[in-house]
């Protein structure tokens, strides 16, 4: 089984290549479903609130996920910190979710895996992976694609100064995709990976 990382800016169009390759018969694993369960678990949460106060918690109980992220995507000292400590409580804990849903998927035949993630390589996931491939995208199209999110421009540079830069990111990749043009294009490019990657082998 191949174990694909997807790497590339923000709003570069990472989760439509997961998506093709989804269709094409990868099993795909989502970070931010990940995060979204992890954060909710109540020791995880215990911390958060113990940090931030209750003001972080929806009416359900749940963590308000927009509210963390207004403390931890912030160009400051305060912001730096209040980042390193959501991720020494989240990403440990999503890597072994994957690490189990690899190895459970390794003993079926199941031909790729894709994990999606924002800080793949912040978070030192690279070296679970086989190939890492580069979603490439230019800065005008990405923040057109984060104002459809409705983040400001002020947000899309928070949480881009929160990721290694770009230029480290092309020189980890293994293989590149080019998300300059339609959809069409896209989708004919992430088949060309999926078939030199031998996606195919997997089928009966």
């Amino acid at each position: 089984m191949q174990i694909l990382g997807l790497v590339g800016g923000i709003a570069s169009g990472k989760s439509a290549v997961a998506a093709e390759l989804a269709a094409l018969g990868a099993v795909v694993l989502d970070a931010d479903e990940a995060a979204h369960t992890v954060i909710n678990l109540p020791e995880v949460r215990h911390e958060l609130v113990a940090r931030w106060g209750r003001d972080i918690l929806l009416p359900s109980g749940e963590v308000d996920r927009s509210a963390v992220a207004g403390r931890v995507f912030v160009n400051s000292p305060a912001g730096t910190a209040n980042r390193q400590f959501l991720e020494e409580h989240l990403h440990p804990r999503i890597r072994a979710q994957f690490e189990a849903a690899l190895e459970s998927l390794q003993r079926g035949d199941t031909p790729m895996a894709v994990i999606d993630a924002p800080l793949l390589l912040e978070a030192g996931w690279a070296d679970i992976c086989n190939h890492l491939v580069l979603v490439d995208s230019p800065r005008e199209k990405r923040l057109r694609r984060a104002a459809i999110r409705e983040w400001t421009a002020a947000e899309f540079a928070a949480r881009e100064a929160a990721q290694i830069p770009i230029e480290e990111k092309e020189r980890r990749a293994t293989h590149r995709i080019s998300n300059l043009g339609s959809r069409t294009e896209l989708v004919e490019q992430v088949r060309a990976l999926w078939h030199a990657l031998g996606g195919d082998a997997g089928k009966t």
